[in-house]
């Protein structure tokens, strides 16, 4: 099963900076060669083996309207045979799109161990931190666990602080981004982290990391590079603007 492919987001931007800001973001010295000319291509990823989140395919949609804004292209997918060598060189990216449980087998993880070292990205979207529990190379790259979320109700508004504007994913953002979503509580956290943005957990009621909850960050990781957000629970999150520059920065940044 080939995934749909439709023009999306990296190296983006349509003009000539924004095309060298990707080129730094999504590593330059990726073993794919392009030309400036030729359209560059991220991967979503968005097979489920646990909770399926209604979100998805507005996410989906929305990943394909930046990309045709923004002349780069998207490939879709729920397969994960297509996690192989030959596959995933064709890609500056690849998005896990609020991904559960154990969606890769030993040899497409070791496929996609070899694209990060090759100097691919990943950009994780919620669940993408409630995936591949048994995998530590994984908890690495994507920085953090899932550990639980609020109840009854699971989704309500909370204060993001946004830490660090230099980033091109936070540098559109409110100093305190009132936002609602579901709000994950996590473990196990790499300690390799630029945390851009915390959870106020004074401004709701279920959090259990304290003080100390970051809620989006980026690090460089074995080769690659890794971006992650907590946000995307919501159907309407892929409709919000700042959330949408939110993603696309993390991609380009």
């Amino acid at each position: 099963m080939v995934p749909t492919s439709n023009t999306y987001w990296l190296r983006l931007l349509g003009t000539a900076g924004i095309i060298l800001s990707l080129a730094v973001c999504f590593g330059s010295q990726h073993v794919i060669a392009q030309s400036a000319s030729t359209p560059k291509r991220i991967l979503v990823f968005s097979k489920t083996k646990g909770w399926k989140h209604t979100s998805i395919p507005f996410g989906i949609a929305a990943f394909q309207k930046l990309g045709r804004e923004n002349n780069f292209r998207v490939d879709t997918t729920k397969n994960a045979a297509y996690f192989n060598d030959d596959s995933l060189k064709n890609y500056q990216a690849v998005v896990f799109l609020s991904t559960t449980g154990n969606v890769l087998n030993q040899r497409q993880q070791a496929a996609f161990e070899r694209y990060i070292q090759a100097g691919g990205g990943y950009l994780g979207i919620h669940a993408a931190a409630d995936t591949e529990y048994d995998w530590p190379w994984y908890n690495k790259l994507m920085g953090a666990y899932f550990a639980s979320h609020p109840s009854q109700s699971n989704v309500r508004k909370a204060t993001v602080d946004v830490t660090d504007k230099t980033h091109s994913s936070t540098s559109m953002l409110p100093d305190h981004w009132e936002r609602t979503d579901e709000w994950y509580n996590y473990r196990s956290f790499y300690s390799d982290l630029h945390v851009l943005a915390n959870l106020d957990e004074n401004t709701y009621e279920g959090g259990i990391n304290g003080s100390n909850h970051p809620i989006a960050w980026y690090h460089e990781f074995d080769g690659g590079r890794a971006f992650y957000t907590g946000g995307g629970h919501e159907d309407s999150s892929f409709s919000e603007p700042l959330f949408l520059q939110h993603l696309l920065g993390g991609l380009t940044g």
